[in-house]
């Protein structure tokens, strides 16, 4: 029964986490419109993928990530297309932010800065990862499956990752805070495994 119980606490918490990513995204994005009736957006919806890989764990957060802002894209004509691609890569953000925050043992840290040091770390691995696979995978996504020219998928490359870089180091440091903020309230309500 207690099992059961923390199963039914994880999916809520999945799903509010994915309605968070959601409205963060829809509603606190500046679009950047590009070639090809593409766009690109400045948003902090990363760090929300990041904190719920480090409250409910790697897969869980992932999950909760992926799904919001798959929801986000599928419902926003301008990033529409991108949908399977954001599935993928906020899965990645999720699950590698929280294996590494698993790794350095960051739920069991009880000193703030070195929660805060280890939050920083396990972002940026998750967060870095991004950088580098988001504008190429996006640019052979529009390249060779939807048919955009070299030059125009090229200049959404460009654009893509220096965005992409901007909101990573943003959402390093709104990870970490959001973390520290919420990681006493979270203990009491979801029991971790590691």
């Amino acid at each position: 029964m207690r099992l059961m119980n923390r199963s039914t606490k994880k999916i809520a918490f999945m799903a509010i986490f994915a309605a968070v990513n959601y409205v963060v995204f829809s509603y606190g994005k500046i679009d950047i419109p590009l070639a090809a009736g593409s766009s690109v957006a400045i948003h902090v919806a990363n760090a929300i993928v990041v904190v719920s890989a480090f409250l409910l764990g790697p897969i869980e957060g992932g999950i909760a990530g992926a799904i919001g802002l798959s929801i986000a894209d599928v419902l926003d004509p301008r990033y529409v297309a991108s949908a399977p691609k954001t599935f993928l890569l906020k899965f990645c953000i999720g699950f590698i932010s929280g294996k590494v925050a698993q790794k350095l043992k960051l739920s069991q840290c009880e000193n703030r800065k070195k929660a805060i040091t280890i939050s920083m770390i396990s972002a940026a691995c998750g967060l870095g990862f991004n950088v580098i696979f988001d504008p190429i995978i996006g640019y052979l996504f529009k390249r060779y499956l939807l048919g955009v020219t070299a030059e125009a998928a090229s200049i959404i490359l460009a654009w893509t990752g220096g965005v992409t870089a901007l909101n990573a180091v943003i959402c390093v440091f709104v990870s970490a805070f959001l973390y520290v903020a919420l990681r006493k309230p979270f203990a009491h309500i979801i029991q971790r495994e590691n």
